[in-house]
């Protein structure tokens, strides 16, 4: 038998998932992330592939992130023109997420070689343009959630909801050679339970799952109950009202904007907050939030009910919610007095109009800055969680001032006992392997070790170009 698994991203970190599947002469590639990291590095990794894209039969996507699907535009560039598979809600994200990313990285480019050419520095490039991403819409191909299909000759693949965003999936892989088979399931980005607007994750190992790839985000740590998070964002906001700040609110445009506008709508309604101006700043998060009205297969009960409760009733949208189209717009915001409210991406603080906020803010001690997502090494989002003293924006060091406050219960990702809850499920233990990946080191090696003792069998924390056979 000939079934292999080779790991080139989010191995033994957090960004740029990618894992390739071997199955006979087949060649499946499971996600196609972009990596964040430095820029140089990232640059050198997101543009190079340790394969030849023109050989590949198939892709198939858990979720839209963009360190899950940002680099799909790159494939194509380099010889691509397969199926893409994913589930409706995430091709209609796709839609528009590629086509903004492929716009924040021109844009960003030439930003930095306008500083470039001042330093007589080389000038660089991006990923990908618009005309990539236009090759690769057609290629997306959307498949609902509990349906088996066809990826190639001997590989099925079956979706379940991951309830981590919109049209996140869980994959059953059946894999088939020369008389033998296998189940292998991959959990993509697994979400929480109770999380606002979206469907608790739906089990997808059978009995014929024998390997597993597991995200680690948060194996090591436990966030605080999901019915905490109104509170805990209510605390911050009252003090920083006070002090009439500025408040920026880095969040990925899919998934965390919205819970975050969808909880500002709760609070407004209870009376909870002052009147204050809340702007969503990123063109891509209000295409995004059209996205989310469009798929209410994916919303919980309580989501559902406040939308049928009235017609004109919109959790994604208040009186005091304006969304940002233009640059003038944002701009303007640069200018503004407090207290006012920012959600502008990217979620790490590492691209688009949410650098530009930060450094009209971080300097000033009565401003804020919120982190409510995970924060990879090296990014900005990062450098500010451990409340360095001085970060780099755009090249130029900047001090910090601003109030930094985190609030992990607005975590996507389940923690470690959400992840052991969610794995205790699966219907055959001990497994032949497991693989956790999308972790820090650390993450991954706790985790790894919960699994050990739980019973999982074999635990496989596998690095960057690891290949592994599945018998």
């Amino acid at each position: 038998m000939s079934i292999a698994l080779e790991f080139w991203g989010a191995a033994r970190t957090v960004t740029g998932t990618m894992h390739l599947l071997h199955v006979g002469g087949r060649r499946v590639l499971l996600d196609c992330g972009i990596y964040h990291g430095r820029r140089e590095e990232a640059f050198e990794r997101n543009s190079t592939f340790p394969f030849d894209p023109a050989e590949l039969d198939a892709v198939i996507l858990s979720h839209a992130h963009i360190d899950h699907s940002g680099n799909l535009p790159g494939l194509v560039k380099h010889g691509y023109d397969g199926p893409i598979y994913c589930t409706g809600a995430t091709l209609s994200l796709l839609e528009v997420m590629l086509r903004d990313s492929a716009y924040i990285q021109m844009r960003d480019v030439e930003f930095v070689n306008k500083r470039h050419a001042k330093k007589h520095i080389p000038l660089v490039e991006p990923l990908y343009t618009e005309n990539d991403v236009d090759n690769t819409i057609p290629l997306l191909q959307g498949i609902e959630y509990g349906r088996t299909f066809d990826v190639a000759d001997g590989v099925q693949c079956r979706f379940e909801d991951a309830g981590h965003i919109l049209g996140s999936a869980c994959l059953s892989l059946h894999l088939r050679d020369n008389g033998t088979s296998t189940g292998l399931v991959f959990t993509g980005d697994l979400g929480r339970s109770h999380l606002p607007i979206l469907r608790d994750p739906v089990l997808v190992a059978d009995e014929r799952t024998e390997y597993v790839i597991t995200e680690s985000t948060y194996g090591g740590r436990f966030h605080t109950p999901v019915t905490e998070m109104e509170e805990q964002l209510l605390q911050p906001l009252l003090r920083a009202f006070e002090r009439r700040a500025r408040v920026v609110i880095p969040a990925f445009s899919v998934g965390r904007t919205q819970e975050i506008v969808f909880i500002l709508h709760k609070l407004s309604v209870a009376g909870k907050i002052p009147h204050i101006p809340v702007f969503v700043d990123s063109p891509l998060s209000v295409n995004v939030t059209a996205v989310f009205r469009k798929h209410p297969e994916c919303f919980d009960e309580e989501t559902l009910a406040i939308l049928n409760a009235h017609e004109n009733n919109d959790p994604f949208g208040f009186d005091r919610l304006t969304y940002i189209q233009t640059l003038e717009e944002s701009k303007a915001l640069n200018d503004r007095s407090g207290p006012f409210i920012v959600i502008a991406a990217s979620g790490m603080c590492e691209a688009g109009r949410v650098v530009h906020h930060l450094a009209n803010t971080v300097g000033d001690p009565r401003n804020m800055i919120l982190i409510v997502g995970y924060q990879a090494e090296n990014t900005l989002g990062k450098r500010m969680v451990m409340k360095e003293p001085v970060v780099n924006i755009f090249g130029e060091p900047h001090d910090l001032r601003a109030e930094v406050v985190v609030l992990n219960s607005f975590s996507a990702h389940a923690d470690r006992n959400e992840l052991l809850s969610y794995l205790r499920q699966f219907p055959r233990k001990p497994l032949k392997e497991t693989f956790v990946v999308h972790g820090d080191p650390d993450q991954c090696e706790i985790f790894g070790g919960a699994l050990k003792d739980e019973g999982f069998g074999p635990v496989v924390i596998p690095s960057r170009g690891d290949r592994v056979y599945l018998t």
